[in-house]
């Protein structure tokens, strides 16, 4: 099927696909932050950038996440497994010029001492299962290690 917009049109839309501040990349925010988890956004890490601006960065933890979505950065699922009829070529490549540059980025971040975690577009469906695996990958906060350890130290009987 031949595209309906004119490349004026279709470069005008996509001018308008947001980067950060994304629906799933708020819904992250909001959860973690409920949980009592602190960030820094867009992969400011102290005065510099971090390869691939992660979405969320936590400095004293050693730890980023990436929220992509499905389709954009080609995951696995169904959604990010469709593929567009019209010019095919360009977006299969462009797609597959996003996971490369993905995977380097990941690279260049472990090299330098960061854990990575990409929560995909399509995991956020299931919300209990997503929370679960975002504690899981960050730990105990740190207010909770701090209690958990006044438990350990204090007198018996106290």
């Amino acid at each position: 099927m031949a595209d309906m917009l004119t490349p004026e049109q279709r470069s005008w839309n996509m001018s308008r696909i947001k980067g950060t501040n994304t629906k799933p990349e708020l819904l992250v925010r909001r959860l973690l932050h409920a949980k009592g988890y602190r960030y820094r956004l867009h992969g400011k890490a102290g005065k510099s950038r971090l390869p691939g601006r992660p979405d969320l960065v936590f400095a004293g933890r050693r730890k980023v996440i990436f929220i992509n979505g499905c389709f954009w950065h080609f995951h696995h699922c169904r959604v990010g497994q469709h593929a567009p009829k019209a010019n095919a070529a360009f977006w299969q490549a462009k797609r597959t010029r996003t996971r490369n540059r993905d995977a380097d980025q990941r690279q260049q971040l472990m090299a330098a001492g960061w854990e990575v975690l990409t929560v995909w577009e399509c995991e956020l469906k299931d919300g209990s299962a997503l929370e679960a695996h975002l504690v899981e990958f960050l730990g105990a906060r740190q207010a909770d290690a701090r209690q958990a350890h006044s438990r350990q130290t204090m007198p018996a009987g106290s």
